[in-house]
């Protein structure tokens, strides 16, 4: 169970001493490229309905129809050069909506939600490796997202050029992100470790080279420990 208090447009405009209790659970999965974590997501959203839970998998970015819509211009491996800015603004527009149409609702609803990616991935991928700082992301966080963190998040953590050859091996078309160097990539590495390392209270780091199913284990065993959801 979660609280939030209402810290921004998306909570109730116009009452500034609204309250309300969530009573879901809201679990992410982040991670480079290849990673793994929309596989073990899928998983872990398997496991909790077959154990009797409500769960809704959902996805960054989209989620939403119109952030659906903002995630097929984002993700263009043609778009033209741009501004972190400028794509991270994209990223919370998307995120805006995603929280406001699908996340909050289905928590207070009691369900389960599992997202594969959230904020977590904008700080790193705009933030750490494509050198926005860190309070331009501050200002949007506290924006948008507001007190909707997450409960649990998993780090799924892979060395670069393994998370590429497994993207490439997918088949299913290169994105404006997987296309960027090596160097690029172990940006996001070190990015995504330094911020687990400085919310250990949330997050829960996995070796994304590990055998799926052994992941997929440690993943409940977390949930059950942490959260006492399985």
């Amino acid at each position: 169970m979660r609280a939030a208090s209402g810290s921004g447009p998306f909570d109730s405009p116009g009452t500034a001493t609204y309250q309300h209790i969530m009573r879901g659970t809201f679990i992410t999965f982040e991670g480079g490229e290849g990673s793994g974590k929309s596989t073990q997501a899928r998983l872990l959203a398997d496991y909790l309905r077959a154990s009797g839970r409500t769960v809704i998998e959902t996805r960054e970015p989209g989620g939403s129809p119109f952030a659906e819509r903002l995630r097929g211009f984002i993700l263009d491996p043609d778009l033209p050069p741009h501004e972190p800015i400028s794509e991270a603004l994209l990223f919370y527009a998307a995120r805006a909506d995603h929280i406001a149409s699908v996340i909050r609702p289905a928590l207070e609803r009691g369900s389960c939600v599992i997202c594969d990616r959230f904020s977590d991935s904008t700080r790193v991928y705009q933030g750490a490796a494509g050198h926005l700082e860190q309070t331009v992301i501050d200002q949007l966080e506290t924006l948008v997202v507001g007190m909707m963190q997450p409960d649990l998040t998993f780090l799924l953590d892979i060395a670069p050029e393994l998370g590429l050859a497994r993207a490439k091996a997918r088949g299913a078309g290169t994105d404006g992100y997987e296309a960027r160097g090596v160097a690029y990539h172990e940006r996001l590495r070190a990015g995504f470790l330094d911020l687990a390392a400085r919310h250990s209270e949330r997050f829960h780091v996995l070796d994304g080279g590990d055998p799926k199913d052994a992941i997929a284990a440690r993943v409940r065993e977390t949930v059950a420990r942490r959260l006492g959801a399985a």
